[in-house]
């Protein structure tokens, strides 16, 4: 071979090595890229790697079927692109979802303000009070509700969403995370809601069971169940600062039938509710719409109306021992808007309490006694202490905002 080509071919091979590794403008770059977009909807099992970053435009559907896998310290970033970002699991598919204390998964928004973007929603099988036992999304038109009280649509641990409640009208905004008919198959725990324009936490039906959730100045409401949820819930915190914020917890069977069933029936304990003492958002508990709910070992504060209870149903439901109010202190006063429940029924209990003086250091804070809910299911810790977070063991410490 001459020399002179040798040297010359030798050249032009380096050339094309360099360029084939160069990240500068190829099609594997592009690629690379595209692997961090989260978009459409997704027909294939798919893991978001530990630790790195993605970024969602217009919503991103996990179909039937298919698994989204996400590790521990992964961020996904709504873009600011003026349409609706938001992540829905529909019927059948799974989201595994683990973060950790020391790197929780962080759903966020590249606009820092309220609204940003659509949340999390996870649409299951399990029963709801919809005529017709199915419905469709708020958020996604997608299919939700059924008879499989046990369905299964993954699990959620240590996750932040932050800057959702994206408005569609004045009647559709969407949640931080949102339950559709999802079913106590389903792990849910160490959830936080930060910073939404909407409600943190939304139940349509369903059974799905959570602990350990933390709603952050959502200017909705805190926490809000509809459509026949019947979940247990334990260790539940809600802190409102915005005048915005309306109910630290509103409840509902159905708005449009209150006595369809299954009625909305979730048992609650060890929740700490702290309003924004705003004298027109001024309820904490709104029982309304046929709900019931037993809740045990509660502390309200920051709301005049500490406790509301609304519609026949759902006063019947509490003086007739269907839904039962047990260690509950209020800061403030109970309204009873309808009867046959009363203000002297509820403290004729003798664990319940208003007026009180509650002493929290942030949201930390706790009153000894209360009942040992896990003699109530044995979905519950046993503990033996009102509100949902002691000082020497603050279990929203360095996950939360």
């Amino acid at each position: 071979m001459n020399r002179k080509f040798y040297l010359v071919a030798f050249a032009c091979a380096a050339m094309t090595m360099f360029a084939a590794c160069d990240n500068g403008n190829n099609n594997d770059d592009d690629d690379d890229q595209e692997n961090y977009n989260l978009i459409g909807e997704l027909t294939e099992d798919r893991t978001l790697s530990a630790g790195e970053t993605y970024t969602l435009s217009g919503g991103f559907h996990v179909k039937s079927g298919v698994t989204l896998t996400i590790e521990e310290g992964v961020t996904i970033e709504a873009m600011d692109d003026n349409i609706v970002d938001y992540i829905l699991v529909e019927q059948g598919a799974k989201i595994n979802a683990r973060g950790t204390e020391a790197n929780p998964i962080v759903m966020t928004a590249q606009r820092k303000q309220a609204g940003s973007w659509g949340g999390l929603h996870i649409c299951g099988k399990a029963p709801i009070n919809v005529q017709g036992t199915t419905s469709i999304s708020e958020v996604g038109d997608a299919a939700y509700g059924g008879d499989d009280a046990a369905d299964n649509s993954g699990v959620l641990k240590y996750i932040r969403i932050e800057y959702a409640g994206y408005t569609f009208t004045e009647e559709k905004e969407a949640n931080g995370f949102t339950f559709y008919g999802v079913g106590n198959g389903t792990q849910v725990d160490h959830l936080q809601a930060y910073m939404g324009s909407d409600d943190g936490f939304e139940w349509f039906g369903g059974t799905v069971n959570v602990k350990y959730l933390v709603s952050t100045d959502n200017t909705d409401d805190s926490f809000d169940w509809t459509e026949g949820w019947s979940g247990k819930a334990q260790f539940l915190v809600a802190e409102q600062v915005s005048d915005e914020c309306d109910c630290l917890i509103e409840a509902d069977n159905n708005s449009k039938n209150a006595a369809l069933e299954p009625v909305s029936h979730p048992v609650l304990s060890n929740v700490t509710l702290i309003g924004n003492n705003n004298a027109d958002n001024n309820k904490g508990i709104r029982l309304r719409a046929g709900t019931y709910a037993d809740i045990y070992n509660t502390i309200v504060t920051g709301k005049a109306n500490g406790i509301n209870v609304e519609t026949p149903e759902t006063s019947a439901s509490l003086s007739e021992g269907k839904s039962k109010l047990q260690h509950v202190i209020l800061a403030d006063d109970i309204n009873v808007a309808d009867g046959p429940y009363t203000k002297e029924m509820f403290l004729a209990d003798g664990t319940n309490k208003v007026g009180q003086t509650v002493s929290l250091t942030g949201i930390a804070g706790i009153i000894d006694g209360g009942i040992d809910a896990s003699s109530v299911d044995s979905f519950f810790d046993a503990v033996s202490f009102i509100g949902a977070i002691e000082s020497d063991n603050d279990w929203t410490s360095g996950w939360t905002r």
